[in-house]
């Protein structure tokens, strides 16, 4: 090679280093900051601050946490392709199992006696959405039952069981400890705020930087090639809905500390909405794609919505509407993007 082609070539460009890589902002993230920034600028001119004063960001803390474990629960089953449809009637089963023992059992005496009934109805909440859990993914996983069937069945069977054991009546007053959950708070921030994000992280973090994670993104995205590479698929079903099924149970625990009760047709409303803040989260409903991010974004949207809709006087139901209407816009826009995207690329690159 001459001289003058030597001088001629482009220096090497020099080695990436932490301050020059850059992490780009998922598409999915960047369509939901700039709807949330959107609507808090428009519900700012309309409302001022009715939506933005303390006593408002108090009730949405309070009342965000349940439904956005809820949502995890039903993200972990989204991922991998399948659904639960069980997870309200898991989360009241649960509850009512735990408010049974507290009742009981856990309310009289001190010391470690009773303490040791306060942690026997948490595990007896766990032990029931495990059963729950497990009964899914078997049914799933080894019969091959499609999971809307199955959890279909299994869902009208817990609310068959909780109301025949209760006769749709209500278990109610629990330890302090229980209601402080509910309705406390630790330096003005909510627990229930607290232990939503101490849920959310460890799953965020499950699924995105464990095999175990991987494994469920890949079960979403093609099953049968998961289960060519030598994956017992069966056992990972089993172990998503568990986990689905467990963090049920904690969101029963929580509605029940709001409420200092416990009832079997507690939180209905919210089985639709989970599967709708996860798709406007970003959870592709075909399975294989989603983050925790995406999904905490979309229940502060909605419930920003929610809380703005109440002050503006506008009606539960057109509430819904709105929800509704935004996720088809949400998917209209990153539809619209994917099929310009290409076009414009080309043209530019022309």
């Amino acid at each position: 090679m001459s001289q003058e082609a030597v001088t001629r070539m482009p220096p090497s460009a020099p080695p990436a280093t932490a301050a020059t890589r850059r992490v780009p902002l998922s598409p999915v993230l960047l369509r939901l900051f700039t709807l949330l920034a959107a609507l808090l600028v428009l519900f700012a001119l309309l409302l001022g601050d009715k939506l933005f004063n303390g006593a408002a960001v108090r009730s949405m803390a309070f009342q965000l946490p349940e439904l956005g474990v809820l949502s995890l629960a039903m993200m972990i089953p989204l991922l991998s392709g399948g659904l639960d449809l069980s997870i309200i009637a898991t989360a009241n089963l649960s509850a009512l199992a735990a408010a049974y023992v507290f009742t009981h059992y856990g309310l009289t005496g001190g010391g470690a006696g009773v303490l040791a009934w306060h942690v026997a109805a948490l595990l007896a909440a766990f032990c029931v959405a495990g059963a729950i859990g497990l009964l899914n993914g078997m049914v799933i996983a080894y019969l091959g039952v499609s999971p809307i069937l199955a959890t279909l069945g299994t869902m009208t069977m817990v609310k068959g069981i909780a109301i025949g054991l209760t006769h749709g009546g209500v278990i109610a007053g629990f330890p302090a400890f229980m209601v402080f959950i509910g309705n406390g708070s630790v330096f003005d921030v909510p627990m229930v705020v607290i232990v939503f994000v101490l849920v959310a992280i460890p799953v965020g973090i499950l699924l995105t930087r464990t095999p175990f994670g991987n494994i469920v993104a890949m079960l979403g995205s093609n099953q049968q090639a998961v289960r060519y590479s030598g994956i017992d698929t069966r056992r990972v079903l089993v172990k998503v809905y568990m986990l689905s099924a467990g963090l049920s149970a904690v969101a029963g625990l929580l509605m029940m500390a709001r409420f200092n009760s416990a009832n079997a047709a507690y939180g209905e409303s919210y089985l639709l909405i989970t599967i709708l803040a996860a798709v406007l989260g970003g959870i592709d409903p075909a399975g294989g794609f989603g983050k925790v991010s995406g999904l905490v974004l979309s229940l502060v949207i909605l419930q920003l919505v929610s809380t703005a809709a109440n002050l503006l006087n506008i009606s539960q139901f057109l509430s819904l509407a709105l929800w509704g209407a935004i996720l088809l816009g949400v998917a209209g826009v990153g539809r619209t993007w994917a099929w310009l995207r290409p076009m414009l690329s080309t043209r530019l690159g022309r």
